[in-house]
Parts: structure tokens; C-alpha cells; sequence
């Protein structure tokens, strides 16, 4: 059985567009016939299954506690026997369909206090495998192509465990002197985990996002990005588009406008060329890891 592409979005700097990434390269990657998996790890708040206009479903299945199992149940001790006692149903249950061919398990109120409860798993590799072991057990057998993860914009328990299952970080990057600083750090923590736990987490994608190509500024650091990062930039960078914003208030992404505007139409030219990119970069070797997989 080939196995899926695993990638996640994630900056330790909140507001740089790693949810609308998420959702946007989610599409993108469905649009080029893939079946795809978006999985929500940014907090409670539900920002991504927002993007699909399922909020509604779910904030009524938690106001209902209807709700179990959830995202986060699939970290503690008992999942085993949840899952052996509930059988399909137990992922099943965790996965909501969206109106734009992706799949998507939605964020949960138990995130809140996931960080707390890993950091009470005293094995480091336990503590940080748990959504590699899930993934690996119960959502590769799904037969997606690729699975997305948005990761929380702070580095933490919840994040390590993205970056270890994913392997693969793309990092959505505004044009300014914070985000190159965030991207420098990024880059020395992936570094560090891969010595500390023997796990090799690339840095696949920095993805210039909200660009401004009007402003010499912006040039100047699109510039500045592709000669630091020049294996993993991309030249086909997001441009700022009120049209997204708008979407993603109506519980749509770009690709769902029926008259998008210039720049929407960008976006999605550029997403669809990034979505391409992101598989190419991971070539047959990593796919074939265990952290990565073979697109089917």
C-alpha cells in the first residue's frame, strides 16, 4: 500500500496565514485529484473547519457532547480501547467532509489542556510520536494521498507532535524582518529535534504569503527570502487578497468564488503551482519513509 504525503503548516509567530495555507494548498492538492486529509491542531477556535462552513456542525456537536471521540482523544492511553471497542466508527466519527473534495478532523476544546497532559508523559519519544502512531495506525489505511496539519503558531508538546508525524514544514512567511527572524528559528529548532530525537523534520516550503509586490520593500525581502532559504522558497508567493478574507468569513476558500477578483485569482494560480511543488519536493525516497509517503 503506498502511503500518504504528510506536510504541516507552522511558524512559531501567530497571524501569518498557516490555517488559510493549510486550507487553500488542502484544495489545491484535491483540485490536482488528490484525496486529501486536513487535520486541526491550531487551537479550540475551529479556524480551519471554518474555512469549510462546518463550524456550525461543530460547535453543536460539542454543545451536545456529541462530540466523542475528538482530535484530541486520539492522543491519551485509552485510545487503543476506544478505538478496539468503537472499531471504524472511531475514526469515522472523527472525520467531517467539506463541499470542496477535502477531508477534514476538526480542532477540539480538549486542546487546551492536551500541552499540559503530554508534558506529563515523562518518555520524550512517547510524549511526541503519539500523532505519528495514529496517523500511521488508523488514518494510512484510509488510502489519502496527503495529509495536511495545521500546527499552533507557538512551539509546544502539541506542535512537536505535528512536526514529528509530518516530517515536512511549510512555513507560510509575510515580507518583513520578524518573519525572517522566525524562519531562522524555525530552521535552528528542526535542527535541534533532529539531533535530540534521531528524527529528520525538513523545512520543505517557505511560502511568502500576503505579498505586496507594489512596495520596493517587499521585493527587496521576497529577494532576501529566496537567497537564504533557496531549496525550500517558492516563487509563486500568496498575494494579499481582501477576497480571502471575505471567503473565509463566508466559510469558503478562494477556490470556491464564483467571480474572484484579480489577486483571488492569483492566489489560486499560486496555490495550485504550490501544491505541485510540494509533492515534487518530496521525492520517492521520503515517501517511501516512514513519515512520508507514496502519492497514489
Amino acid at each position: 500500500m503506498s502511503r500518504s504525503i504528510r506536510a504541516c503548516t507552522f511558524l512559531d509567530k501567530g497571524g501569518t496565514g498557516k490555517t488559510t495555507t493549510a486550507a487553500h494548498l488542502g484544495v489545491a492538492l484535491a483540485e490536482r485529484g488528490n484525496d486529501v486529509l486536513l487535520i486541526d491542531l491550531a487551537g479550540k477556535q475551529g479556524d480551519l473547519v471554518k474555512h469549510f462552513g462546518r463550524w456550525e456542525t461543530v460547535e453543536r456537536q460539542i454543545a451536545e457532547d456529541d462530540d466523542w471521540p475528538n482530535i484530541s482523544t486520539v492522543f491519551q492511553d485509552q485510545w487503543g480501547a476506544i478505538a478496539e471497542k468503537l472499531g471504524d466508527a472511531a475514526v469515522d466519527d472523527l472525520i467531517l467532509e467539506t463541499d470542496e473534495g477535502v477531508d477534514l478532523i476538526p480542532a477540539h476544546p480538549g486542546l487546551d489542556s492536551l500541552d499540559a497532559e503530554l508534558g506529563n508523559i515523562d518518555d520524550a519519544h512517547d510524549r511526541y510520536s503519539r500523532l505519528d502512531s495514529f496517523l500511521d495506525e488508523y488514518i494510512e489505511p484510509l488510502g489519502y494521498d496527503a495529509v495536511l496539519i495545521d500546527l499552533p503558531g507557538l512551539t509546544n508538546n502539541v506542535s512537536y507532535n505535528g512536526l514529528w508525524a509530518a516530517r515536512n514544514v511549510i512555513a507560510p512567511v509575510e515580507m518583513g524582518p520578524f518573519e525572517s527572524e522566525q524562519a531562522e528559528a524555525l530552521r535552528a529548532d528542526l535542527d535541534k529535534i533532529g539531533a535530540n530525537f534521531d528524527v529528520d523534520v525538513k523545512l520543505a516550503m517557505v511560502l511568502p504569503n500576503k505579498v505586496d509586490t507594489r512596495t520596493k520593500l517587499a521585493e527587496e525581502y521576497l529577494d532576501a527570502f529566496e537567497e537564504a532559504y533557496p531549496e525550500a522558497f517558492v516563487s509563486s508567493h500568496v498575494p494579499v487578497s481582501q477576497d480571502i478574507r471575505n471567503a473565509a468569513e463566508s466559510g469558503r476558500t478562494a477556490f470556491a468564488l464564483e467571480e474572484p477578483s484579480t489577486t483571488a485569482e492569483r492566489a489560486r494560480e499560486a496555490f495550485l503551482e504550490n501544491a505541485e511543488t510540494l509533492v515534487e519536493r518530496l521525492d520517492e525516497s521520503e515517501r517511501a519513509a516512514p513519515a512520508g509517503g507514496e502519492l497514489a
